[in-house]
């Protein structure tokens, strides 16, 4: 469970701002929420469609300008160095494309993930060196890279290095290194991508009086297909580059993407920054999670429209194939969380498997974050090093916490909420006792929703809805917009799509809400008619035969008045008691049930023959009972064989059993704990 929360509003800003520029209340009150106040932000946000910012402000660019330069006027061979990432092949592309068009001797090269890992390796620079390279620029890499550089240096190869990621304390001997988070670095925007980065080089080369409107032209929507893949915030610069970028892209103006709209079944609409993140990005990547990441640069090069659409098609097919790794990855996983649920009540949930693609495992950890809202790491073992990659919640950083047992590693890089690293078989176990003791001194942040603001159902309308389209693009920095409706009685429930979906009428006062509840069947809906919920949604507009009617989306839904701190708190103590975690006789007193209330739980499951919904649902539905203190009556009734649990990632279900004879529940061992545990003073 999440804590719903409402974002702060300064309800006075918002209406002088909605008066200034003739904005509906609601955009003006979703700038401020945003933190866009004053004048200039404002006027950016909405309206800014070119960078203004010097790309000399940044350091190293001036000495990474004259090194370039010299080696297109002395024709000496440039190697463009990518990553495998959506972010790191529209880098290469972007500056690759740009180089040849000033007539530089450039030649590309992007590691293999399975075979070479992230980021320069000695043996591709013994193989940029055979061909003649005379200088590397590295793009979305590079920064932590000093032996590499030394290596090249040993072989009269100069580097030039372009990345974003955390810089180490140490930094390569290069001939400029271009981190906007270098400490000495006195850049105005900090939160490019690597493909942002790059196009700030370009910028710089071009000059003082670069023409900036046609460097968007051609490379925005390159910039803004690995601005969106990488996630950063669509804030600054980079809502330049991703708002430019959807316009060219839109258009069609290159062939590669061209072809990837249309693969991805995206002809015919406008496309959002959404569009790219769930469909474009995911097929660019699947190139380099499975394949060779050549091809996606290749795609995006081509002016063969054939060879485009046949790369496309590729990328497609290897899309399909990683969503079956996953999902069945995902089934490991969850057959792992069945045989020792103790797995996720860890601060930090750590999981292994043998033969786990690597390509994929970062993803993997992703859905397991959203499921749990904890941190989660997944490692696929091999024989000598095994490789890890983790995903974040806001507010812990996990780079640093991964830091803490850089004794234990072999590699490690990543920002605050994604990781990968190397690790040796044995030192697992370590690795994962001392990350939750490095979590249990720095606590995470207990799970949000925020919601822009509440809405009362009267206000929805087509109307409402259009005037959010200022707001876009969305994305991290920017999200859609999420607004609460409060108090909203279940009034309907249909089956849509071949039963996959549902859609919901609800009401309040005088108004009814027609809402979707995507990827939901019935089966798995834990809510009744005549039950009050609590909805946050999203809006859209729909278009059909040219007439316009509003679409309600439901995020995530939930029982109206239930007292979320209490639950969470609760949900976290009996974690803390299950880790072995020291409580106190109080804490222990208050997870520890009475009979009366075990015969409560007994007779509610008797009545229902189960229960086969969430446990939230259950915890609704019975009442009057804490989160910790159900789950120790559940685990209790379990192990004394009343009941049979099974829990995965996705279901929570409880089957009854028979029982003969009469059922001692003093003799369960957790109650005994927990007595025990009170009775201390």
């Amino acid at each position: 469970m999440k804590k719903w929360i409402t974002r702060n509003l300064n309800k006075d800003n918002a209406i002088a701002v909605s008066q200034r520029y003739e904005l509906p209340m609601l955009l003006a009150m979703l700038l401020d929420i945003r933190g866009v106040t004053d004048e200039r932000d404002i006027e950016d946000f909405l309206y800014g469609d070119t960078l203004t910012a010097s790309p000399f402000e940044i350091k190293d660019m001036d000495k990474a300008v004259e090194r370039i330069q010299a080696a297109v006027e002395y024709g000496e061979r440039i190697c463009v160095y990518g990553d495998f990432d959506a972010d790191g092949v529209t880098s290469t592309a972007l500056l690759y494309s740009y180089l040849s068009d000033i007539g530089a001797d450039v030649i590309y090269y992007i590691p293999s993930r399975e075979s070479e890992g992230y980021g320069m390796n000695k043996g591709a620079v013994s193989k940029i060196y055979e061909r003649g390279v005379k200088l590397i620029i590295t793009v979305d890499n590079g920064v932590a890279a000093v032996d590499e550089v030394a290596y090249a240096k040993s072989l009269g190869i100069d580097t030039v290095i372009t990345d974003h990621h955390a810089v180490p304390d140490v930094l390569p001997d290069a001939a400029a290194v271009i981190d906007l988070h270098r400490k000495d670095c006195d850049s105005s925007f900090k939160e490019l991508s690597g493909v942002g980065v790059a196009f700030k080089l370009v910028q710089a080369i071009e000059g003082e009086y670069a023409d900036i409107e046609g460097l968007l032209e051609n490379y925005s929507d390159l910039a803004a297909i690995g601005t969106v893949g990488d996630i950063v915030s669509l804030r600054g610069e980079n809502r330049v580059l991703v708002r430019n970028g959807l316009r060219h892209i839109n258009n069609g103006d290159r062939l590669g993407l061209a072809a990837l709209v249309e693969e991805s079944g995206l002809s015919g609409r406008n496309i959002s920054a959404g569009n790219l993140s769930f469909t474009m990005v995911p097929r660019i990547n699947a190139g380099g999670r499975l394949g060779l990441s050549q091809k996606s640069v290749s795609m995006l090069l081509t002016d063969d429209e054939e060879y485009a659409a046949d790369i496309a098609a590729e990328l497609s097919a290897d899309n399909v194939e990683r969503q079956q790794i996953e999902r069945d990855i995902l089934s490991d996983i969850d057959s792992l969380i069945r045989e020792n649920p103790s797995i996720v009540n860890n601060r930090v949930i750590v999981v292994y498997g043998e033969g786990w693609h690597k390509g994929v495992i970062g993803i993997v950890a992703s859905r397991i974050k959203e499921v749990y809202n904890k941190p989660v790491i997944i490692i696929t073992l091999d024989d000598d090093v095994c490789r890890a990659s983790g995903r974040s919640v806001a507010g812990f950083s996990l780079i640093d916490a991964v830091f803490s047992c850089s004794d234990l590693l072999i590699q490690c890089g990543g920002h605050p909420m994604a990781v990968g690293f190397g690790i040796r078989r044995e030192n697992i176990e370590d690795f994962i006792t001392q990350i939750n003791r490095y979590a249990q001194l720095n606590p995470i942040p207990a799970p949000t929703l925020e919601l822009d603001c509440k809405l009362n159902p009267s206000q929805l309308s087509v109307e409402l809805a259009r005037g959010l389209s200022l707001l876009e693009p969305y994305g991290s920095g920017n999200p859609t917009p999420l607004f609460g409706l409060y108090n909203m009685t279940l009034r309907d429930i249909r089956e849509i799509g071949g039963g996959r979906h549902l859609r919901l009428t609800l009401s309040r006062g005088e108004s009814t809400v027609y809402a979707m509840r995507f990827s939901t069947t019935l089966a798995e809906f834990p809510y009744r008619v005549g039950d009050i919920v609590d909805l946050a949604v999203t809006l859209d507009i729909n278009v059909y035969n040219n007439n316009e009617s509003l679409s309600v989306f439901i995020r995530d839904m939930r029982f109206s008045g239930q007292d979320e701190d209490e639950i969470i708190s609760s949900k976290e103590l009996f974690e803390k008691f299950c880790r072995g975690d020291d409580i106190t006789p109080d804490e222990a007193r208050s997870i520890l049930p009475s009979r009366q209330e075990f015969a409560v739980v007994y007779r509610f499951l008797r009545a229902e023959n189960g229960f086969n919904y969430p446990f939230d649902a259950l915890l609704y539905r019975i009442g009057g009972i804490g989160c910790g203190k159900l789950r120790v009556i559940l685990e209790s009734m379990n192990e004394l064989g009343l009941i049979s649990i099974s829990e995965g990632m996705y279901d929570f279900k409880i089957g009854m059993r028979e029982v003969g004879a009469k059922v001692d529940l003093g003799s369960s061992l957790i109650i005994k704990k927990l007595k025990e545990v009170s009775s201390y003073e």
